[in-house]
């Protein structure tokens, strides 16, 4: 990071604030605009690092994160949510969002599904209200959701975030998670799925009146850190490259001129409806999956009252015995 090869750093699972400190004074020298988002018991982890100045940040608790009593899976201790920071760039503002969405534990029998649905459209209804003037949208960080995916798939049609990856253009399959090339893979995940899973993003969405492409897109570390014999993360890291430029005013007026022959407009039409259309489905989907969560939940509130009463009935009997 202290390379200086990076205009902004996206950072999840900083959970000790020594560490962020620690990280902040190694990479001042190129990256001096830093903020830390607190939250939770533990913190929420995630943390922007730039090259440019934070104008502003702000942190959007998720109503839903997880169970307390799940002591094992302590994504309820985090406090998660997700973080803006408004920076400017060459006097432009640039939205940067990070995200750590709840984690899957159990593809087969996945009790937080709904949690991460939920998370990704407030996450999108988010993004979509504070876009404001912004010339540049970006959600960078561990989603834990692959392509396809109910959480994805709802984020990105809400949201109109655009993925920076492209396996046309890249001509293989990538993973960012449980690759067979990282040091703290399981070699049994490893084998089942060699190219790992890609639950890690840099989505983007380019403001009106200006154009934009994505130039680049990578996974921008060695499979091990130089001289050891582990990995930098259970996680690969993403790098995206983009480029803006201000739209000018020939190219708005061909747009019209193409507009008023009718062709393209008729294209952007049809284009807009199939997203309506995938954004209606997934919803629709999401609330027959957040429906049967919440059967769940009056059957697990039910058992768990039977238990206390249970408990208490044994109590008392001890009690009385001891009496």
């Amino acid at each position: 990071l202290a390379s200086g090869n990076y205009d902004i750093v996206s950072l999840q699972e900083v959970w000790s604030d020594s560490d962020y400190q620690y990280l902040r004074q190694r990479v001042g020298n190129v990256l001096p605009f830093c903020h830390y988002f607190y939250s939770g018991v533990v913190g929420s982890g995630l943390a922007i690092l730039s090259r440019y100045p934070i104008v502003s940040a702000f942190f959007h608790a998720w109503s839903v994160n997880g169970y307390m009593h799940r002591i094992q899976h302590g994504d309820w201790f985090g406090g998660k949510g997700v973080g803006m920071a408004k920076i400017s760039v060459n006097d432009q503002l640039v939205h940067v969002y990070v995200a750590h969405l709840h984690a899957e534990y159990n593809r087969q029998c996945d009790d937080y599904m709904a949690h991460r649905v939920i998370q990704a459209h407030d996450t999108a209804q988010f993004i979509e209200s504070t876009r404001g003037q912004a010339v540049l949208q970006v959600l960078a960080g561990d989603l834990n959701t692959e392509p396809g995916d109910l959480a994805y798939r709802v984020l990105v049609t809400s949201s109109k975030l655009k993925d920076s990856y492209d396996r046309k253009a890249i001509g293989s399959a990538v993973g960012t998670n449980e690759c067979h090339t990282n040091s703290y893979t399981d070699p049994t995940a490893a084998k089942q799925q060699p190219n790992g899973k890609r639950i890690d993003y840099v989505m983007y969405r380019i403001g009106d009146n200006y154009d934009g492409r994505l130039l680049e897109h990578r996974l921008p570390l060695p499979g091990r850190v130089p001289g050891q014999t582990f990995s930098y993360s259970d996680h690969e890291a993403v790098y995206a490259k983009l480029i803006l430029k201000k739209s000018s005013s020939t190219s708005t007026i061909q747009n019209l001129i193409a507009c008023s022959s009718g062709k393209e407009e008729s294209c952007d039409r049809m284009s807009r409806e199939e997203s309506q259309r995938e954004a209606v489905l997934a919803l629709r989907e999401s609330v027959a999956i957040c429906s049967e969560s919440l059967k769940q939940l009056e059957s697990h509130r039910r058992s768990y009252t039977l238990m206390a009463i249970g408990v208490i009935i044994v109590l008392i009997n001890l009690l009385e015995l001891q009496a």
